[in-house]
């Protein structure tokens, strides 16, 4: 039986259920009674997990569905390209396209899933474009992806309705003014949340003030931290950010001097290795990813606060200038948010700020949003799901626990629940569908403690302490699967 059991294991892990023999509840059964599950899940794949998903749902068997569809969420775009995809029925890609948790690095990768499934059948299924279409996040797409793709595809050209998709996608970039109209899941990004991500805690200070060069990794899964290698320059203050794998510290502080100085890590090779030099010396600025370009907005170079924002490309290893806010920010607080760049707070050496500022890359220029309910500096910030959150700071009488949350729909923040620990110079990231609060000052010494917060549950939940740090770190969040 046991080698009966481990032949019917292969016909499910090799076949779609179509071409699955007739003793489906047999195989199951055996399956459960020798505990194979877990096989089954490992051996899933982007040609297989789509009819794995049917199969266990015809079963009812719940652990192996919830498996199957993390798995499609995980790896949405190898499994689009199967021809498991291709035969779904439209209810079933209907159902994908919409999920908000697909792992897609754009929107425009969702869009080529659903016109390659059309078009497998493009007679039968032409009719179901429109449909499709307004279960993509279109707004979300580059306006040069609208213009030179989406807007000139013939099936796109034919259909009015499809067309009038496309305009209004258009519309969110050249008129921001109207997207409080739009449907709230068309403008919210997809954050596959079943991913886990690496923490990386970098630079910051010890327990007597001084800038470190260490660098630990923390793993959400296990709550443990490990130390890496250390950087090659002391920074606190440092800015830090993550493209193609790659973590990279920006400037900061080196005890004595601003730096312009960037350094880059791969962990794949445990080494740092060093890249072109920002146009200006600055610490405490806002770092980010857009577009797999970093930015850093404001900080602080020796002498003043800044409003100049740089970007840089990795492809030229080149720091530009571009367009600068509208205040002067030092140790503001800035995230990525539906496709924009919002900075929040932050103080200019003179009064600390509870306004909001956002960045539209495409046309370089910077719009107010509404400003936090608490003024504040050296918080934390960082974007999940269709929120964006803040935490913890100075305000300029004491040091804040206080957190708030932002409807880019509404355009207004709301408070949650305050951390247990009052963190000013902390910083926040976001894994596995949670944030992360690391380090910070609470007005007597510096922290190496770490809270978790659970969106689910509005609740914060301390973590595993840093190993080797005492505040005021940069942090990363490396993804444990790439797509």
């Amino acid at each position: 039986m046991v080698e009966d059991g481990a032949e019917e294991l292969e016909d499910l892990v090799h076949f779609s259920v179509s071409e699955l023999p007739s003793r489906g509840y047999g195989v199951m059964e055996e399956i459960r009674r020798q505990g194979k599950l877990c096989d089954v899940t490992l051996k899933l794949h982007p040609k297989n997990c789509l009819g794995v998903r049917q199969f266990a749902e015809t079963m009812m068997c719940a652990v192996l569905y919830d498996a199957a569809n993390s798995f499609i969420h995980q790896h949405f775009v190898e499994v689009s390209m199967s021809e498991e995809f291709l035969a779904l029925p439209l209810e079933d890609v209907l159902e994908l396209v919409s999920r908000d948790e697909l792992n897609v690095k754009s929107e425009e990768q969702v869009f080529e899933a659903a016109l390659a499934w059309v078009r497998y059948d493009q007679e039968q299924r032409g009719p179901y474009l429109p449909e499709l279409l307004s279960n993509i996040r279109l707004p979300l797409c580059r306006p040069q992806f609208l213009s030179d793709r989406v807007q000139q595809d013939d099936l796109v050209r034919c259909c009015h309705k499809c067309r009038d998709l496309v305009d209004e996608a258009k519309d969110y970039h050249l008129m921001p003014e109207r997207r409080p109209h739009l449907p709230a899941f068309r403008t919210r990004p997809r954050c596959c949340t079943s991913i886990a991500g690496l923490i990386y805690a970098v630079g910051g200070l010890n327990s007597a003030g001084d800038s470190l060069n260490v660098v630990e990794v923390f793993d959400p899964i296990a709550n443990h931290w490990e130390r890496c290698r250390p950087m090659t320059t002391a920074r606190s203050r440092v800015g830090v950010a993550v493209v193609n794998g790659l973590l990279y510290a920006i400037g900061g502080y080196d005890g004595q001097l601003r730096l312009s100085t960037v350094e880059a890590y791969n962990p794949e090779t445990d080494t740092w290795t060093r890249v072109g030099s920002m146009n200006s010396k600055r610490s405490a600025m806002g770092t980010v990813v857009l577009d797999g370009q970093i930015y850093v907005c404001g900080g602080y170079d020796g002498n003043s606060s800044l409003s100049s924002v740089e970007t840089y490309s990795p492809e030229t290893d080149k720091w530009t200038v571009v367009t600068p806010m509208s205040s002067n920010r030092s140790a503001a607080g800035v995230t990525v948010f539906e496709g924009r760049i919002y900075v929040s707070g932050g103080h200019d050496g003179l009064q600390i700020f509870s306004s909001v500022e956002h960045y539209n890359h495409h046309t370089a220029t910077w719009h107010p949003a509404a400003g936090m309910l608490n003024k504040r500096c050296r918080h934390g910030a960082a974007s999940l799901g269709s929120k964006m959150f803040v935490c913890g700071g100075y305000d300029g009488s004491g040091f804040l626990s206080i957190a708030e949350m932002y409807s880019s729909v509404a355009d207004q923040w709301c408070l949650i629940v305050p951390m247990h620990t009052r963190r000013s110079r902390v910083s926040l990231v976001a894994s596995c569908g949670r944030l992360y609060a690391v380090g910070g000052y609470d007005g007597q010494s510096n922290l190496s403690s770490v809270e978790m917060y659970d969106p689910e549950t509005d609740r914060w939940t301390f973590m595993a302490p840093m190993a080797c740090h005492e505040g005021g770190v940069g942090v990363g969040c490396i993804p444990l699967l790439t797509i």
